[in-house]
């Protein structure tokens, strides 16, 4: 096989994946939570890679991460807008990988992927001092593409 099929067998097995996750996620009903939350909060929704939807301007005081994931939904603060602008070169940012890997945790875990959520959220915060640092879904989705701090570091400097 030569590199070019490899490259394009990897394409195509990735796009399966999106596709067999956006599927998951709709039957599941995560995806229509995330719709719903979006819809409420007075956001558009526009299509973004890997099947994800995208929801920009979320200004509500909870939850206070600079976005978050419903299903295939990605909902996102606007001082975090320019990570979710489509790359000319088709690359994706670290958040929204991060993000992506959140929809594929409800993909597996379905609208239970929430109490577990916050179940490890809490445990985090006991052991860490912070909801995210110790938690096995934040770990799994990639710390520093979501732009959390790893357990027992300090804070990056303000600026």
């Amino acid at each position: 096989m030569t590199p070019a099929q490899a490259s394009s067998t990897g394409t195509r097995t990735a796009a399966g994946r999106h596709r067999l996750r956006r599927a998951v996620n709709l039957i599941n009903g995560t995806t229509a939570a995330g719709i719903l939350v979006a819809r409420t909060g007075g956001l558009r929704l526009r299509r973004g890679p890997e099947g994800i939807l995208l929801a920009g301007g979320w200004k509500h005081r909870l939850p206070y991460a600079a976005a978050f994931t419903l299903g295939n939904v990605v909902i996102y603060r606007p001082r975090v807008s320019a990570a979710f602008v489509p790359s000319k070169t088709g690359l994706v940012s670290p958040l929204l990988r991060h993000e992506a890997r959140h929809s594929t945790q409800y993909a597996l875990l379905g609208l239970a992927f929430l109490p577990l959520y916050f179940a490890a959220a809490g445990i985090s915060q006991l052991r860490s001092g912070n909801p995210a640092s110790s938690n096995i879904f934040e770990i799994l989705a990639g710390l520093d593409d979501g732009g959390y701090r790893h357990r027992g570091t300090a804070l990056p400097p303000a600026g």
